[in-house]
């Protein structure tokens, strides 16, 4: 099946190594050369990564770079794309700006799906009402490599053909589906964004470290990770942008960010995207530097 993936980013370039080590034909598309080469090296990290762990062969690395992958800036390599999945910006008009495209780009077959984690589904399906039954959420965790879980999203638009095809694809690709009827932050974020929004005030009123509200929650509450990490992870700009279509969407006052969080995203103190948030690391997704908890003055 040829795979197109909109986005060479963190998740963009782990979502294509998914497809890609599944056997599928994958081209990885962003707007600059220099975002998808970001993305390629990500992929070759992780590969040989593998190879390293003796979980794959120098030579299987080789054929897939070489003979499965391809890359460009160009949205046109999508005009014979089986199926489609964006992963760009959080944002709703970049989203729809692109699917619009793609609708006059790919052929009528063509399944659409968005890996966003918390915007409407249904809202872009209506941005291309002829083919709105093929659009879907599928909405992978970071690391999407590692992480086993992806929300398969219905649109109301939605046809249980595109639904069972997309969840038979994920399930093909090793992941665990979960079926969801769209809602603000679906089933995960509506959960945990809460429980990070809720720990940063714990820090912010001084009650503990963020080590220790980490430590808290592995400990007494089973968390493998805790709050804080998971929140450097998925970045605090993208932790924002879910906070606030949460708190736009529902108008209850439980999702609305802290404004250490605001804060934090205005000096650029990301996560480990950035190498500083609640912890501080070497150099951006670099490791974590111990005893380099966040201190706000």
């Amino acid at each position: 099946m040829k795979v197109c993936v909109f986005g060479a980013g963190n998740m963009g370039a782990r979502i294509a190594e998914v497809f890609l080590t599944h056997d599928h034909e994958v081209t990885l598309i962003d707007i600059k050369d220099q975002f998808v080469e970001g993305g390629v090296k990500r992929i070759k990290g992780d590969l040989d990564f593998l190879v390293r762990k003796e979980k794959m062969t120098a030579d299987r690395v080789a054929d897939l770079l070489d003979n499965h992958l391809t890359t460009s800036t160009d949205r046109n390599v999508a005009k014979d794309a089986d199926f489609v999945i964006e992963v760009i910006l959080e944002n709703m008009d970049l989203k729809k700006d692109l699917l619009r495209e793609l609708d006059k780009i790919c052929p009528a077959h063509t399944i659409f799906a968005s890996n966003t984690s918390a915007l409407s589904i249904t809202e872009m399906a209506a941005c291309i009402p002829n083919r709105a039954d093929k659009f879907i959420g599928c909405h992978f965790f970071n690391p999407a490599q590692i992480m086993k879980l992806v929300e398969v999203t219905r649109a109301m638009q939605t046809s249980d053909e595109t639904f069972k095809f997309a969840y038979d694809l994920m399930t093909e690709l090793g992941k665990v589906p979960v079926a969801v009827n769209e809602g603000p932050g679906f089933v995960v974020n509506r959960i945990l964004i809460p429980m990070m929004n809720e720990a940063i005030g714990i820090y912010a009123d001084g009650l503990a470290s963020p080590s220790d509200i980490d430590v808290a929650m592995q400990n007494g509450a089973g968390m493998k990770s805790g709050p804080l990490h998971t929140a450097d992870l998925v970045g605090h700009d993208v932790n924002l942008a879910i906070m606030e279509t949460l708190y736009r969407e529902t108008g209850d006052p439980k999702y609305r960010p802290h404004p250490l969080l605001r804060k934090m995203v205005r000096a650029g103190w990301l996560g480990q995207k950035t190498g500083k948030g609640f912890f501080t690391y070497d150099g951006p997704f670099g490791k974590e530097i111990p005893g380099g908890d966040l201190t706000v003055r």
